[in-house]
């Protein structure tokens, strides 16, 4: 089913909205991770833990999740297709592991760094709060240029759903029958 011409344009809004908030989101949490990794103040340190904990508590997964749904939203109800387009299948795919990722490897880690530096102890290691936002802020980067240039052309079920569309005339629903 496609999605009128309204309903299209606001998930376009939506997701545009959903992924530049998840890049922004994560610039923040690298930001905030650099400042704990490379300050000697055990104040700030403390500080930039728990507001990133405050980010991925609150406002990571929900953001990743709507990032995750308006693209599926987009891509079923759309001439993209979730499946027909090399560029959008990659995004799918990637949106899927980093949203598995912030839930199982990110959220963790603050939440382990959050809890070393409350106990009074040093940040235990500075790859906890650089890792996670580095590896989302490029694959973000790397969905946003991909979004943009629509590299790579059709998959195989592509070629052959255009294909098919190509021999149905105008107006069927099927592909074209011969009579005699």
């Amino acid at each position: 089913m496609k999605l009128s011409r309204p309903a299209r344009r606001a998930s376009l809004v939506v997701h545009v909205v959903a992924a530049a908030s998840w890049l922004g989101l994560t610039l923040g949490l690298l930001a905030l991770g650099i400042t704990a990794a490379t300050t000697g103040s055990a104040v700030t340190v403390e500080a930039s833990v728990r507001a990133m904990k405050l980010f991925s508590d609150w406002l990571l997964l929900p953001v990743a999740f709507l990032t995750l749904v308006s693209g599926l939203v987009l891509a079923l109800g759309t001439q993209w297709g979730l499946a027909r387009h090399r560029w959008v299948c990659t995004k799918f795919w990637v949106t899927l592991a980093t949203t598995t990722a912030t839930v199982f490897a990110l959220r963790p880690g603050v939440n382990s760094a959050v809890a070393a530096v409350a106990a009074g102890g040093p940040l235990p290691d500075a790859g906890e709060v650089l890792f996670g936002p580095i590896v989302s802020l490029s694959a973000y980067v790397f969905m946003t240029v991909i979004s943009i240039l629509k590299p790579w052309g059709l998959t195989r079920r592509g070629r052959r759903l255009r294909a098919t569309s190509a021999r149905t005339p105008a107006g069927t629903t099927g592909p074209a029958r011969q009579t005699a």
